[in-house]
């Protein structure tokens, strides 16, 4: 089986989250909103459209999507 080619690392200190896509770090998020914004400069068609509960898409790491603390002051 494939690995999934996207990967949410755990949440820092803060609550922040790396990811990375295809083996290069894209940033860190805030928020869940925050991956698809990254998949699209990344150059991924429809990025909002994707399952981000889809194992065979998303490998998350220390927490699932709904893993986030509040946006930074």
């Amino acid at each position: 089986m494939a690995r999934p080619r996207l990967v949410v690392y755990p949440p820092d200190e803060r609550g922040w989250r790396r990811v990375r896509y295809d083996g290069q770090i894209l940033g860190t998020a805030y928020r869940v909103s925050d991956i698809a914004v990254f998949l699209a400069a990344a150059g991924m068609q429809d990025p909002e459209d994707i399952d981000l509960t889809d194992p065979a898409l998303v490998e998350w790491r220390g927490g699932g999507p709904e893993t986030w603390t509040d946006f930074p002051p």
